[in-house]
């Protein structure tokens, strides 16, 4: 594979655990995808959050009115 390739991502994925799993062993590599999916998860109730507070029709005035005078 050339430098500017890029690989499949099922197999980017399989090479990446495989990774993993040989240099922390099955249990840590275990725990770090749920690190990373938990923080997704986190990441995503904190927009949520953060859009339930928006007020939608001042929202959609403020950028309305903004195309209006571009």
């Amino acid at each position: 594979m050339r430098p500017n390739e890029y690989i499949n991502e099922e197999e980017l994925f399989n090479r990446a655990i495989r990774l993993l799993t040989e240099k922390l062993g099955p249990l840590e590599t275990s725990r770090f995808l749920s690190i990373a999916n938990r923080k997704r998860i986190e990441s995503v109730k904190r927009h949520r959050q953060w859009q339930s507070k928006l007020n939608k029709g001042k929202v959609f005035k403020e950028i309305f009115d903004l195309v209006k005078h571009a």
